[in-house]
């Protein structure tokens, strides 16, 4: 027997059902291929899609699956001006579906996710009409200021590095509550609820994905 596998999937049930009590779907893959494949029974063909920055899209294939030509993908990262972002941005939050991860998963159901400019959070909270949130299981914490925790010391200084941000923490490794221009963590967002029933979709997945 796999015991982390099976501890996982122990952990998932009763985190989906707290997810429901928040008015959140919730689902458990074992693999991320099966998250992929999840993926695909959930959105249809031709729908408009969109992501917000994640390293987890990437790593499962969903990123390659949303740019495969089967769906209206709205690229984030081809507005080339200050006035072509404001265009797109009205385009992504209108989008049919928004893809991403969350940089923490309490075991209450409760989403814990930091952004610098706050455009992921955004669609989260309001706008594209389905979000889907994608999390290994390496993402639960047991309460919200463990999820805090992680997101300051175990998700931001890789994340630093990755967008070449030139903060404390991506020198260090470690948080250092900075006011730098270049700081990523400048929205805080607790997702408790969702007010539209079943808009929020989290799946988790039983490996280590993203940071």
């Amino acid at each position: 027997m796999d015991y982390k596998s099976q501890s996982y999937a122990n952990q998932a049930k009763s985190i989906i059902k707290n997810l429901e009590k928040r008015n959140m779907k919730g689902y458990y893959c074992e693999t991320g291929k099966e998250a992929l494949e999840l993926v695909k029974s959930l959105i249809p063909k031709g729908a408009s899609v969109t992501n917000g920055g994640s390293e987890t899209l990437v790593e499962t294939g969903v990123m390659d699956l949303l740019q495969s030509g089967g769906y209206h993908f709205i690229d984030r990262k081809s507005a080339k001006t200050p006035e072509e972002s404001r265009t797109l941005f009205g385009q992504i939050v209108t989008a049919d579906y928004f893809l991403m991860s969350s940089n923490a998963i309490t075991a209450e159901g409760e989403l814990i996710n930091v952004d610098g400019v706050g455009n992921r959070v955004a669609c989260l909270i309001n706008g594209p009409a389905h979000v889907l949130v994608l999390a290994g299981m390496n993402k639960v914490v047991p309460t919200q200021e463990d999820g805090l925790r992680r997101v300051r010391n175990i998700a931001a200084p890789p994340n630093s590095i990755r967008v070449g941000a030139n903060t404390p923490c991506s020198h260090t490794g470690l948080c250092a509550d900075c006011q730098s221009d270049d700081c990523i963590c400048c929205q805080i967002v607790i997702t408790r609820r969702s007010r539209q029933p079943g808009r929020i979709t989290v799946i988790l997945i039983g490996q280590e994905y993203g940071f």
